[in-house]
């Protein structure tokens, strides 16, 4: 048996797909450990032409994650930026949104966010609920996936990149277009229950060229953030740093306290108060979750 260095290219749970310099192996691990990600370099015992061990993995320059109150899921690792796709059909989870924001800056990854099916009439109203992110100062690009891709492509050029974002906003399908052979599963719209099906079921890399790699994630409804601190949390929304230090209190919490500069700012129309409810929010949230 020998020792090989690659790359978790696929994750099923227990199971992993990673691929070395020569051949992709089918890899379970030690234990019962699966905290590895779709990303990830690690160290694999090689047990025959086919399987290996994960013996350990190499250190990460970003984890993406999330966290509720019975588990942590590991979505990827080692990537650069985060695609967050939404589109006005079926409706989009605008907190979602926010709360994949907050775990990209935590995370230290670059945010873009992907407005598709930007030929359906219900996306003019969509891109005005979405000015608001670009006034903070992020990134958007809107495009469909069915008709023309090019917006995108050099915002994935020298990148490793995670479509991440709700069920059947087309996540699968701009893999489609931008990968052909990879035949990523597209699932039809529920209509009935106005939500996309579940169609990826795995994390899943790809190489759109020598520097260049996506990963495609499974779709999310939720995004659990019991990973942060509360106190940490005016440090993720770009619109609150400049207001840090400026509260009456030092330990304040943004919630009732007076002469708080945030919610002041709220009051004033500089913070938008769903921005601040979202704030408020999180850190109940997180507040409860600590004393638990």
């Amino acid at each position: 048996m020998s020792t090989k260095a690659g790359q978790i290219i696929c994750s099923y749970g227990r199971r992993f797909i990673v691929e070395s310099a020569d051949q992709t192996y089918d890899c379970t691990t030690r234990g019962k450990r699966v905290d590895f990600a779709c990303g990830d370099w690690v160290d694999i015992l090689v047990q025959n032409q086919q399987q290996a061990v994960i013996e350990r993995a190499h250190e990460r320059s970003s984890l993406l994650y999330r966290q509720d109150d019975w588990k942590t899921k590991v979505i990827a690792a080692n990537v650069s930026r985060i695609l967050f796709v939404t589109a006005a059909v079926p409706s989009p989870n605008e907190e979602l949104l926010g709360r994949c924001l907050l775990a990209a800056e935590a995370g230290n990854i670059d945010p873009v966010i992907v407005v598709n099916k930007a030929d359906l009439p219900e996306t003019a109203a969509l891109l005005d609920k979405l000015a608001l992110y670009t006034k903070l100062g992020y990134q958007l690009v809107t495009l469909s996936a069915k008709q023309d891709i090019s917006p995108l492509l050099p915002l994935l050029q020298n990148q490793t990149s995670v479509f991440v974002g709700q069920s059947g906003m087309g996540k699968s399908t701009l893999t489609n277009a931008l990968l052909p052979a990879a035949n990523a599963r597209v699932g039809e719209i529920s209509t009935a229950l106005d939500a996309g099906r579940h169609t990826t079921t795995n994390a899943t890399l790809y190489h759109l060229n020598e520097h260049s790699h996506l990963i495609d994630s499974p779709g999310l409804q939720e995004f659990g953030l019991k990973h942060l601190a509360a106190t940490d949390l005016i440090y993720y929304f770009p619109e609150t740093r400049p207001l840090i230090g400026h509260c009456r209190f030092h330990n304040c919490t943004h919630c009732v306290e007076p002469d708080c500069a945030i919610i002041n700012a709220g009051q004033q129309g500089s913070i938008t108060l769903s921005r601040l409810a979202l704030l408020q929010k999180l850190t109940k949230e997180l507040e409860k979750h600590r004393y638990k």
